[in-house]
Parts: structure tokens; C-alpha cells; sequence
């Protein structure tokens, strides 16, 4: 942030206010990170502060501090509109464009209350009043904390707000081993841990508290993986019909796209998974080095995200989505090189 940026932010926050965090759907690690440490951190400044997220988040993030503190817009809109329309700032984190919210996303649209943008995502949407975008950052997380800092807040960073920070830093880095991890994300794990964060409890609760059918699925979706070798390829594919045969819950594919990618050779990998609620195909995409699936996601995939990591969706079967992918893929010479 500049330092115009920062001052009108403490402007914002000079005296007490009605403040809505918001994340994007199916929030994950950082976005749910993120808000709860902001959450924290605001009312520690005597701010009646809310959490709302547009659906709601995996079980294995339950264990944040404050997450039962959180609303879910899709469980009750009229009460929940009306908390949004009450609010004297929002904040938004981990998106950068309203429609990220879903239906919630129309609501947001007409609120003449302020934003706060705070994102680590490409090209940002202009709704908001102030606008933190870095693009060089791993996780919104390290951007709060940087927030926190320019806010002079470093003393109230408490154990809560840490647990928050670390969460969202270790899963939007892959635990530390996608490339946008730094010195400075290091440093700043170094100090959450001084806060008494036990890194082996949280890394236990989000990754290593599967449910038997989440394995099972697992193994499904290994089973359907395909490789196109000669253009470092994979892909792995899970229908509505086998997530209902393993009473799919949210969260439960959470990490099987980077499977793909661990194979030897392959620098690009995809996740199709079929959504018959809402009538689309949801993708997840990963690679290696340069080349840039947010890129990739924009032009092919209504999507977006970042130059290793980026989602997006098909409104087509998925017969015809994987036709789609591969064809397009088959003439994307940079994965030929």
C-alpha cells in the first residue's frame, strides 16, 4: 500500500463502524484465513465486525478461531441482506471482482457503503474506495499481515489472528513450495510461530484428517487421471455420479489437481469436476515454470488466478469440455517446447 492508501484506510477506521468481511465462494485456506484474521484484528479496535461468506467452507477449516462465528448468505439472504445494507465498510479478500461471490455479487453491487480491496489475484475489478492488489504475493495472509503492520497493529496480533495467517499462508503455498514462497513469507511464518502457533496441529486438521469415503474418492480420481506425455500434460476427471457414490462433502477434493503435476515430466495439469446443481464443469488448473494458466483459464475457461494456479468452468458437458481442453491444448505450442 502507498502511503495515501494507508492513511485513507485509518481514515476509514478512525472510529467504530459496522464492518462486513467477505471472501469469495467456496472460500478456501486463504480466503477464510484471511477474513477471520482481519476479524480479529478489527475488533480488537472496538469494530462490530462480521465474517459473511456467500456458501459455505470445507470442515477441515472449522477449527479456525472464530469460524463459528461466520454467516453463510446462501442459508438466510433476507437476514443477510439486510446485514450487508447495515454495513459501514466492506471489506473483500482473496477476489478482486464481485462476481467472485456468486448471487451474492448483485447484492454487493448496489451497497453505497465503502470497500477495502485487499487481493493477490491479476487484474483487479475498480469497486473499491481503497485497492491493496500485489500480485507477487503467495496468499492474501501475507498481505493482512503486511496490513496489519501499515495499520501499526503489529501488537494485536494475537494467537487467534496468528493461527488465521498461518493457515492461509501454508495452504495457498502449497506448505511453502510453490515459487511465490519468499524470505519474507518465511520471516513472517517465523514471527507467527513465535505467537504460539503449533504448525503440527494445523497442518494435522487440514491435511491429515481425511474420512474414508474422502480417500475412496481419491483413489477414483487417481484412477481416472490421463497423461498426454508428448505435450506434458495430465488431467484427472470426477463426475457428479462418483461423487455422490462417495458422499462427496465440500473440501473433499481440495488438492487432488496437484497429483497431476507430480508425475515426472508433466508441467501442466487439470481437475474436471462435474457440478450438477449449477450446471457447469469446475476446473482446476496447475503447472510448472512459465507457462500461465491464469492466462490459460481467461481466454479458454471463464476464469482466472495466478500464472501456476487458476481455475475456471465449462458450461458444456463434460464429454465435450475435455474434447474442448485437449483440442486447445493440442495447439498451445508452449507446451511443446
Amino acid at each position: 500500500m502507498n502511503k495515501n492508501q494507508i492513511e485513507q484506510t485509518k481514515s476509514l477506521l478512525e472510529n467504530p463502524k459496522k464492518i462486513a468481511i467477505i471472501p469469495h465462494r467456496n472460500p478456501d485456506g486463504d480466503a477464510m484465513g484471511s477474513t477471520l484474521a482481519l476479524y480479529h484484528f478489527l475488533k480488537q479496535q472496538n469494530h462490530d465486525v462480521f465474517v459473511m461468506a456467500p456458501n459455505d467452507f470445507p470442515s477441515n477449516l472449522a477449527f479456525l478461531p472464530g469460524s463459528e462465528q461466520v454467516l453463510i448468505y446462501e442459508n438466510d439472504k433476507e437476514s443477510n441482506l439486510k446485514k450487508l445494507e447495515e454495513a459501514e465498510l466492506l471489506f473483500t479478500l482473496d477476489f478482486n471482482a464481485l462476481h467472485r461471490t456468486g448471487e451474492m455479487g448483485q447484492v454487493l453491487e448496489k451497497l453505497s457503503a465503502p470497500f477495502v480491496m485487499i487481493d493477490h489475484h491479476e487484474a483487479p475489478s475498480d469497486y473499491a474506495t481503497v485497492t491493496y492488489s500485489d500480485t507477487s504475493f503467495g496468499s492474501t495472509c501475507e498481505m493482512i499481515y503486511n496490513f496489519i503492520l501499515f495499520l501499526d497493529g503489529k501488537d494485536k496480533i494475537n494467537l487467534d489472528v496468528a493461527t488465521c495467517l498461518y493457515t492461509g499462508i501454508t495452504t495457498d503455498s502449497g506448505s511453502y513450495r510453490f515459487p511465490k514462497t519468499t524470505p519474507a513469507t518465511h520471516r513472517i511464518v517465523a514471527e507467527l510461530l513465535e505467537k504460539g502457533v503449533k504448525n503440527y496441529e494445523v497442518h494435522n486438521l487440514l491435511f491429515d484428517n481425511n474420512s474414508y469415503n474422502s480417500l475412496q474418492l481419491l483413489g477414483r480420481a487417481l484412477q481416472n487421471m490421463k497423461i498426454i506425455p508428448e505435450l506434458k500434460t495430465s488431467y484427472i476427471t470426477l463426475s457428479q455420479k462418483e461423487l455422490d457414490e462417495f458422499n462427496y462433502v465440500k473440501g473433499d477434493t481440495e488438492g487432488i489437481v496437484n497429483y497431476g503435476l507430480s508425475l515426472k515430466g508433466i508441467i501442466f495439469t487439470a481437475i474436471f469436476i462435474e457440478n450438477k446443481e449449477e450446471n457447469i464443469i469446475k476446473i482446476s488448473f496447475r503447472s510448472q515454470g512459465d507457462f500461465d494458466v491464469n492466462k490459460f483459464a481467461r481466454e479458454h475457461f471463464n476464469g482466472g488466478g495466478h500464472i501456476n494456479a487458476a481455475g475456471g468452468k465449462s458450461y458444456e458437458n463434460m464429454n465435450n469440455t475435455i474434447s474442448k481442453f485437449i483440442k486447445i491444448i493440442n495447439a498451445t505450442t508452449q507446451l511443446e517446447n
